[in-house]
């Protein structure tokens, strides 16, 4: 792995940083575009990583940063974006014209792989414009027949630094109840350590090139459970309701009027109408094939959503 050279892109965010770290820990040098450099502060002492800062939807800088490389990881997503159909303009710019941008720039500089995050559920006639835009960020991940694709479909991603388990943990410390649109919709929670782990074995295994993979956790969940455990593992537990379909939709429109990334949208409860959860029926392999054993979500989420380890931790790292 120490003369590997892989350029990342969306390595400054939550799943990127995971994997910039276990790449840099394997020896391999590690590029990280980013707009902000600023973004990528806490990347910039790991060994064999280097922050460059560009605009990564440049094409004449894609070429530029992929030049030389032995392969490009994109981890680039959105979860929301202007409505239109089949998708809207953002989703559309982030999940499909970004990955055909650089699988072009890739073919064009000779780099042999590339590796990419979609989504579980992606599918063209998908109910959401998010699953629909992955579907299509799917397709143009294969688009350049030199360039051999690794796609990954994970379920929702949980770890310490996550906005998923985290945000339903800062709901119950403020409020007296969670209503919970959707609460019967199914979720498979993988850790982030274990798609990191993922990621990493597809560089190394000849054998995922053109490969699709399902990733989901040890465990199946509907988001009612999720929300109830957090509450109990944060020491917050609230009573937990679940809200009628036409509520919900309402609750949703109110969340994308506010200023600010809204918490939830009328796409992210349309994308909840199918279960986040990895189908055995499709032509897909998993995490096992690739030898992972899955981390479960209670051996992880109780120690950084409860304030007494985390107080624990930060007086460990204090020396006291």
């Amino acid at each position: 792995m120490r003369d590997l050279t892989v350029v990342v892109f969306g390595g400054t965010g939550f799943i990127g940083a995971h994997l910039v770290a276990r790449l840099s820990a394997e020896g391999a040098r590690v590029i990280v575009p980013t707009r902000r450099y600023e973004r990528a502060k806490h990347l910039i002492s790991l060994p064999r990583v280097e922050v460059i800062e560009t605009d990564i939807y440049d094409d004449a800088a894609l070429r530029a940063m992929v030049h030389g490389r032995d392969a490009a990881i994109n981890l680039v997503g959105l979860l929301h974006s202007r409505r239109a159909m089949p998708y809207g303009p953002d989703f559309k710019r982030a999940h499909v014209e970004l990955p055909r941008r650089i699988v072009a720039a890739c073919a064009a500089q000779g780099v042999p792989r590339y590796l990419h995050m979609s989504a579980l559920g992606a599918a063209a006639d998908g109910p959401s414009m998010y699953l629909r835009s992955k579907a299509d960020g799917e397709l143009a991940a294969r688009s350049q027949p030199t360039v051999a694709a690794t796609i990954f479909r994970p379920s929702v991603v949980f770890g310490p630094e996550d906005n998923f388990l985290n945000t339903f943990a800062r709901l119950q410390k403020f409020l007296p109840f969670v209503p919970v649109p959707a609460a019967d919709a199914d979720f498979q929670p993988v850790y982030v350590g274990d798609v990191a782990q993922a990621f990493f074995h597809a560089l190394t295994n000849p054998r995922t090139r053109h490969q699709v993979y399902d990733l989901g956790g040890p465990q199946i969940y509907s988001l009612a459970e999720l929300v109830r455990l957090v509450g109990a593992w944060s020491g917050h537990q609230r009573p937990v309701f679940g809200v009628p379909e036409a509520l919900g939709r309402l609750q949703a429109l109110f969340f994308e009027m506010l200023p600010g990334m809204p918490m939830l949208t009328r796409d992210n409860l349309d994308s909840m109408t199918v279960d986040n959860v990895v189908d055995p029926a499709i032509q897909a392999t998993t995490a096992a094939a690739l030898g992972i054993k899955l981390t479960p979500l209670e051996a992880v989420a109780p120690h950084y959503l409860s304030p007494h380890d985390r107080f624990d931790e930060f007086r460990a790292r204090a020396g006291r």
